[in-house]
């Protein structure tokens, strides 16, 4: 008898707790998590406080109060003035000293459709098949390379119009070489994921010294607009660093109308923007480094189609920028040709 008892009582706990949570969950009816949501369209918070029981409710925005309610009443937020990305919606619950907190996330898109720009080939010029294009510059008619794959990486100097390496140093084995920018009469060079960067004289190659990645845990692309350069991961981030200390300072998150772009890979700065190649995708695509809008795309699947590319090509990967000639240069991993183009659009 007594261990009937015992049971019932427990059920009887079970149910009452069972009942309590219940009665004092608190969720959220919208907005429904991961939505995505155009840039300048209002989002509206509602709550559902299934008790009833509290004092107000306090909302949040990436940790920031937004305002605050006595009731479950909907909350309108606008979203023209905040940048892109996840944005982490907070209720807080207060009854008394005492909270109950819940939370929800978007993702705010730019409203803008990326400028689809048209290409023609004026030149091609002979590339050395050896060289797995990571970072790819032009500076005073010189092409400077960066070349990855472990065991084989190196850093280039090389003729543009013959192809032919005028100079070369070998990366110990333990490095797989990445981007390239130049930086006065320095070369920065990154590594994948020996989590360092690297820092030459431009015209000996002699090594300067070495820095740490931060917040960014691998390396991929670099590029410089004269004041800061510019470092992808792989992500769809781009960190800004100092160009002397090489110190992350902040990063932007790139995003087109359709969500995140995410595999960013080599970086070049032409003219106010960001030209991005995409690992694995035959598109460069033109990104606003002040917000993270991709602006314009480059199609160029046509460019070097696969049954007409050497065997041991790879992917599309190297772009250079000729500041004075206003030249732009493409190739990818172990092509044997360097295109350049002509790019129709306002942004050339």
């Amino acid at each position: 008898m007594k261990r009937v008892i015992i049971v019932l009582f427990i059920s009887v706990l079970i149910v009452a707790a069972c009942k309590t949570q219940k009665s004092s969950s608190v969720y959220f009816l919208s907005p429904e998590e991961g939505r995505s949501v155009p840039r300048g369209q209002n989002v509206t918070l509602k709550i559902d406080a299934e008790s009833g029981s509290f004092d107000s409710i306090a909302y949040l925005l990436d940790t920031v109060f937004i305002t605050s309610r006595k009731d479950t009443s909907s909350v309108s937020v606008q979203t023209s003035d905040l940048s892109l990305g996840i944005k982490v919606l907070t209720a807080k619950v207060y009854e008394g000293a005492e909270y109950k907190e819940v939370t929800t996330n978007i993702v705010l898109l730019p409203t803008e459709v990326p400028v689809q720009y048209k290409y023609e080939v004026v030149n091609t010029f002979p590339h050395d098949t050896s060289a797995f294009t990571q970072g790819l510059e032009y500076h005073d008619g010189i092409f400077y390379e960066s070349d990855g794959i472990q065991g084989e990486s190196s850093l280039r100097k090389v003729d543009p119009t013959s192809g032919k390496v005028l100079k070369k140093i070998d990366m110990p084995e333990t490095i797989f070489a990445e981007g390239l920018t130049i930086v006065g009469d320095k070369l920065i060079q990154l590594t994948w994921q020996n989590q360092i960067g690297i820092v030459y004289n431009k015209d000996t190659f002699e090594k300067l010294r070495e820095f740490p990645y931060q917040a960014s845990q691998q390396g991929w692309g670099l590029c410089y607009d004269g004041k800061n350069i510019y470092k992808s991961d792989g992500t769809n981030r781009i960190y800004t660093l100092n160009k002397d200390t090489y110190l992350e300072e902040g990063y932007i998150e790139v995003y087109s109308n359709k969500g995140a772009i995410d595999s960013l890979n080599e970086l070049e700065y032409i003219n106010g923007r960001i030209y991005a190649n995409v690992w694995e995708r035959n598109t460069i695509v033109i990104i606003n480094p002040s917000t993270g809008v991709v602006e314009g795309e480059l199609d160029l699947s046509d460019l070097y189609p696969l049954e007409s590319r050497n065997p041991t090509a790879d992917v599309l990967n190297g772009i250079a920028w000729d500041a004075v000639g206003k030249r732009l240069f493409v190739t990818g991993k172990r092509w044997d040709k360097v295109f350049e183009l002509r790019v129709a659009g306002p942004k050339l």
